[in-house]
């Protein structure tokens, strides 16, 4: 922005001032003069109450403030996007920081343009002359938090540099130990020194005990290190915690039998960078020798339990023989019986045997009354399903419930026309494992053979309807075939009321249209500017 350190003070003065103002404001109302900011580091945060992402990504920005508040050569100026004055306050009252008067609003505006903010959060910082240092602000605190400081590319470089160091020097201790700590700490918050882990087999469980998702592994996990323990193996858990509150890890760690990192411990942060941890649960294995042998082993633990330990090449070439096997031998019946439990259900409480099913073409939706996505995809189901069966007899639709109580479970089903796994069935689990179930709603058709087709079939339904079914490979390529038949007859350009820019048919390989958020594949209507897609059925819907 500044050319030199003299231009500076002009240029902050028209940066951040108005005719009519030469002051900032903080969260009480006090006003701040806009030269208190020379020779400051910055950041110009763009940010809104009303978004989601906004309202995680500020208490990390509020963390790394506070502690280079003592410093102070480091502020940050708040842009605000909210849509009236008390929001606006409200979102305040929580940063510690300065802001622009909301009554501003070509002032803020004005930094927008400046900026080009296309999104939100973003995070612009500027070194001492004013000069930007990164407009991916946002990406530099997620991951490196106070320790980035002075957010420099040379600053982060030596960062990348130290971590890849740090990768070919890795042992337990480079791993687990801080400057202030050399333990861990059991379930009954006894601390266990870290050298006592050395030699042994360890695995790095990343867990939140509020997400069920962890919840359910966590008891599947809980058996496997039982197991191992009984026939003496040489193995040890190390949480990795990643609750929001304290109250939540203390109770969710005192039903675990093995280990953790306290709560809020920094390490936990450098970690989940360090391993490139996006989903959870997660439970990454490193061997004797503080090396990483395996990067997650969630899946092989919830699939063959204690038989996957330890975890080598070989007991995985073993246990990929062990899962074609069984998905050779796949039945409708192998997936839907269990015992006594041979039975679905129909909305009005009659059962219907499972063996009624057989030779049927099914598809098991796996849904939650409390899911946004789940609404928004069911009528679109309902229509294929009808659509199907006046046309097909032998197919019926599965209902898998993960919905938190019976009553959630009936206001569910009451409006579905197909059948369901009772609620609080063990069935459920064990449908979940097998396919993988990471987020609902989710699609699994199954052939008519009982083999599985497809567990992508909730995106069929979702972009083509009933036209894919059986939902075959074969059809499949025949529909593609058709939509890229008619492409030909689409216009390459076209300007959208949806979008400011000319937008042009691109070939894509997965994205979402961020008119109907629904995911899409292969042709979109796109702006690679603004990285804005469109289905082509919504970009035409008018034409």
């Amino acid at each position: 922005m500044a050319d030199s350190e003299d231009d500076a003070p002009d240029e902050f003065q028209d940066l951040f001032s108005s005719p009519d103002r030469d002051f900032l404001i903080n969260n009480n109302g006090d006003q701040v003069k806009v030269e208190t900011l020379k020779q400051k580091k910055l950041g110009l945060y763009f940010s809104a109450s009303w978004c989601p992402p906004c309202q995680r990504f500020t208490p990390a920005l509020v963390e790394v403030y506070n502690e280079l508040a003592p410093k102070g050569d480091f502020e940050v100026v708040f842009i605000s996007a909210d849509e009236d004055d008390a929001t606006f306050m409200e979102y305040f009252s929580q940063m510690p920081w300065l802001a622009i008067p909301f009554s501003d609003s070509e002032a803020r505006n004005r930094l927008d343009e400046l900026f080009e903010v296309e999104g939100i959060p973003n995070l612009v910082l500027l070194d001492e002359t004013g000069e930007v240092v990164t407009d991916s602000g946002v990406d530099v605190i997620r991951e490196y938090g106070v320790e980035g400081y002075p957010f420099t590319l040379a600053k982060i470089q030596e960062l990348k540099d130290l971590e890849e160091e740090a990768k070919r020097n890795q042992s337990l201790k480079s791993l687990l130990l801080s400057p202030s700590r050399d333990f861990v700490i059991s379930s009954h918050g006894n601390q266990i020194a870290v050298s006592e882990l050395e030699g042994k087999m360890v695995g790095l469980y990343f867990s939140s005990s509020s997400y069920e998702r962890c919840t359910e592994f966590t008891s599947r996990l809980v058996e496997f290190y039982d197991k191992l323990k009984t026939d003496g193996e040489s193995f040890e858990i190390v949480m990795i915690p990643l609750d929001e509150d304290e109250e939540s890890f203390k109770k969710g760690l005192e039903s675990m039998p093995w280990l953790s990192l306290p709560f809020e411990d920094k390490n936990c942060g450098k970690l989940i960078r360090y391993f490139e941890v996006l989903t959870l649960p997660r439970l990454v294995i490193i061997d004797e020798n503080g090396k990483t042998l395996h990067s997650n082993v969630v899946e092989a633990v919830e699939e063959h339990g204690a038989i996957a330990y330890p975890f080598s090449p070989e007991k995985f070439a073993e246990l990929s023989e062990i899962e074609k096997a069984k998905a050779a031998s796949q039945t409708l019946e192998s997936l839907l019986v269990s015992g006594d439990q041979d039975f679905l259900i129909r909305k009005d409480g009659t059962k219907v045997l499972v063996s009624e099913l057989v030779g049927k073409n099914i598809l098991l939706y796996f849904s939650g009354g409390w899911c946004a996505a789940c609404h928004v995809f069911h009528p679109k189901l309902i229509e294929a399903y009808h659509e199907i069966k006046e046309k097909e007899e032998e197919f019926e639709v599965i209902f898998i419930s993960s919905d938190h109580d019976q009553a959630s479970f009936e206001e569910s089903f009451a409006v579905m026309p197909w059948l369901a796994i009772p609620y609080g069935d063990p069935r459920k689990s064990y449908l979940t494992r097998k396919f993988r179930v990471y987020e609902v709603p989710m699609l699994v058709a199954i052939g008519a053979n009982g083999q599985t087709i497809t567990k992508d079939a909730r995106f069929l339904i979702n972009y083509h309807g009933a036209r894919t079914y059986p939902f075959t490979e074969e059809r499949i390529k025949e529909v593609q075939e058709e939509e890229d038949e008619a492409a030909k007859g689409w216009p390459e350009k076209l300007d959208h009321e949806k979008h400011k820019h000319e937008i042009s048919l691109t070939v894509r390989m997965i994205y979402y249209c961020d008119v109907c958020d629904d995911e899409g594949r292969k042709w979109s209507y796109c702006c690679e500017k603004c990285d804005f897609d469109m289905h082509p059925k919504c970009a035409l819907m008018a034409e």
